[in-house]
């Protein structure tokens, strides 16, 4: 059941990279810090659930605009047998970092997946953006509101 899970989801991924927005494969870089989170509900003699979720980050080198991509899977068993698996993925575009035009260098990372500890809703994300012509790195954080808007602030790091 893993093994099928895993390819399930690895065929998931491959889709959303094979999309249109990836074809100017020269301006666009995936990022490099991907990250799975997976949660199930068991009842005992019951059906059995376990729904996995990730994210990714496209984004474009020259521009400084990036995609947040997120593809899921859900799979419902019994004691026997895989009774369903649904999967889906998208990709939505997001702001820019820097107002002008470069070439630029990125990564993303996820906060944790909701639990006790969540204030804020379904967590947030962080954003590092460089300039590859010059001295400048950008951070960003976005997180849930709790309220159905995110709320971001980025700031330009200073060297010392």
């Amino acid at each position: 059941m893993m093994r099928a899970l895993k390819f399930s989801f690895a065929l998931s991924v491959l889709a959303i990279l094979w999309s249109p927005v990836a074809s100017h494969a020269d301006e666009f870089r995936l990022s490099n810090n991907q990250r799975i989170s997976c949660g199930r509900g068991l009842s005992a003699g019951k059906l059995n659930t376990a729904t996995c979720r990730s994210y990714a980050y496209l984004f474009d080198i020259k521009t400084s605009e990036y995609y947040r991509c997120t593809v899921s899977l859900a799979l419902t068993r019994n004691n026997k047998e895989v009774l369903n698996v649904q999967s889906d993925g998208s990709c939505e575009k997001k702001f820019r970092i820097f107002d002008t035009d470069s070439d630029y260098s990125f990564d993303a990372t996820e906060t944790e997946p909701p639990n006790t500890n969540s204030f804020f809703g379904q967590g947030g994300y962080a954003i590092w953006a460089s300039d590859n012509n010059a001295r400048k790195v950008r951070g960003c954080i976005i997180i849930s509101s709790g309220l159905g808007s995110d709320i971001s602030k980025c700031v330009d790091m200073k060297f010392k």
